[in-house]
């Protein structure tokens, strides 16, 4: 179907005057730098939830693991209950209550403040915060990728344009209006997000004949599954696929594990918790957010694997097979050629809400990492949100730059790197800061560098998705990966994970045991 394309750009120009007035509105709230780096510290709960929602869930939840799903199956369902078990109830109530808490006492203002405050270390806070400058323009650029193919194919501007354009109306309510403007158009991000996403959900099952039906039909489906897949573990769309499988560890670990724990310690949405004036206000952000990241990635990994039961019907191969073997397709395929008009408009200004609301949030906690944690008392006579401002100008070109020399494909694994290299180097050390009373930054420090070091050794010369894409163990060694299979589908949090919490038990034990003896 096409779309309307006067339609589209009426209720996309709308939407972006609504972004532009919070922006504004954030930007008159901004006095202090704590305005910019943690909202005032008095956002409003609801706010809270949606802001840490719509930065959780991105595009890359919606269109890169929907289309993961349309292919693996429903077993990334479990993913959905790690989201809100820990991504929602342990984040916000064990991990949550106590950054607000130390994160106001210690008057912390960002991830690597934070880290570095509690173990009153230097050390802790500018590598924390290297990581961030390191680690998070992948994640970013692959946003910004998804963000500008919507841009590109729906409102027909060229891809350069679109980028450009994007990562530019992002960067401006983020240099200008801080936290304060990155919340607030969150909030609506979110929003929109939840309805587009309800709306898809009820249109599917009508579509497909209702629930029953349409899971009936995509059981009957098994048939479908190629040669290669069934052999690698595949054993339908409605069941896991074979225990210890190379498909089963890449859902397991990679997807739902890699994903699951990773978002514990994801810096953006740390310091969302110290931007309320009190716990109760994360107790009532809870009821909130459970439902709007069950419906997010719940619906997404419902209606990825059901699309192959329209694809069947209509062109007689399964989601992966029409889209080419491209699963980011698969989702935007399937809506255009399946939806009415109206909502193919709603749900691309959905995924538009969705590549913004994660984009701005990292767009801060990298520019704050840059301009505040590694160049605090170093501005001379630049004030510090001036001095953000700068860092945060500065990682935006630099993800825009990356942006255009990554591969397409890449949104879902890009955000499951990410998120694996954040568990792995800062969940125990972050664990450690704040639930011992005593913490140790010699371990801290143990386990941050163990954990990263081991994650990107995995992920070089290991994990065969990226060695044989970085080319480094191939240069070195002469194969893409240094073991053989079942290991070259392990993701690296399996591995760097449990170092990094041997690294940190191994030295605070020394430690004690060390005390004891003198």
């Amino acid at each position: 179907m096409a779309v309307d394309t006067l339609t589209l750009l009426i209720i996309t120009g709308i939407y972006l005057i609504a972004i532009i007035a919070l922006g504004v509105l954030g930007y008159r709230q901004t006095k202090e730098h704590e305005d910019f780096m943690v909202a005032g510290r008095k956002i409003n709960p609801i706010i809270l939830a949606l802001s840490y929602g719509a930065t959780f869930i991105s595009t890359s939840a919606i269109i890169g693991f929907g289309g993961v799903s349309a292919y693996l199956g429903m077993g990334l369902v479990w993913l959905t209950v790690l989201n809100i078990g820990l991504g929602v109830l342990i984040a916000f109530i064990v991990f949550g209550k106590k950054t607000r808490e130390i994160g106001h006492r210690l008057n912390a203002v960002t991830f690597p403040d934070l880290m570095g405050k509690c173990y009153d270390s230097a050390f802790m806070r500018n590598v924390s915060a290297f990581i961030i400058i390191i680690g998070m323009p992948l994640y970013t650029a692959a946003i910004l990728i998804g963000g500008a193919r919507f841009i590109e194919t729906t409102l027909y501007i060229p891809y350069d344009t679109a980028l450009i354009a994007f990562a530019a109306i992002v960067a401006v309510y983020v240099i200008f209006g801080g936290l304060v403007a990155v919340m607030y158009t969150d909030a609506l991000q979110g929003a929109i997000m939840f309805v587009g996403m309800a709306i898809l959900l009820v249109l599917t099952y009508i579509y497909l004949g209702g629930v029953t039906e349409a899971h009936t039909a995509l059981s009957s489906l098994t048939y479908m599954v190629p040669e290669a897949l069934a052999a690698a573990g595949h054993t339908g769309w409605t069941s896991m696929p074979t225990f210890g499988s190379p498909i089963w560890l890449t859902l397991i670990t990679t997807l739902v594990l890699g994903v699951g724990i990773g978002v514990l310690a994801q810096p953006q949405l740390v310091v969302r918790f110290m931007t309320v004036s009190d716990n109760k206000s994360l107790n009532r952000a809870v009821l909130v957010g459970g439902p709007f990241i069950l419906m997010m990635t719940g619906v997404a990994f419902t209606v990825g694997p059901l699309t192959n039961v329209f694809f069947a019907k209509t062109t007689g191969m399964t989601a992966m097979q029409a889209c080419g073997g491209n699963v980011d397709l698969i989702l935007p395929m399937y809506i255009n050629a399946a939806m009415p008009d109206i909502f193919v408009v709603i749900f691309m200004l959905a995924l538009l809400a969705a590549a913004m609301s994660t984009l701005s949030s990292l767009f801060h906690t990298m520019g704050t990492a840059a301009g505040y944690d590694l160049w605090k008392g170093k501005h001379g006579k630049i004030s510090v949100i001036n001095g953000i401002q700068i860092g945060t100008f500065v990682m935006i070109l630099a993800s825009t730059l990356l942006a255009y020399i990554m591969p397409g494909n890449i949104i879902a694994r890009a955000t499951a790197m990410f998120m694996g290299l954040c568990a792995a180097a800062f969940l125990p050390a972050y664990a450690h800061a704040m639930y011992s009373k005593k913490p140790s930054v010699s371990a801290a420090g143990a386990s941050l560098v163990t954990g990263a070091v081991a994650w990107f050794v995995w992920t070089a010369f290991v994990h065969l998705k990226e060695s044989q894409a970085l080319g480094l163990s191939k240069l070195i060694t002469g194969n893409d990966a240094l073991l053989p299979m079942p290991w070259q589908v392990v993701d690296p949090i399996i591995i760097a994970l449990p170092l990094s919490i041997v690294a940190l038990t191994a030295v605070v034990v020394y430690e004690k045991t060390w005390k004891k003896s003198n």
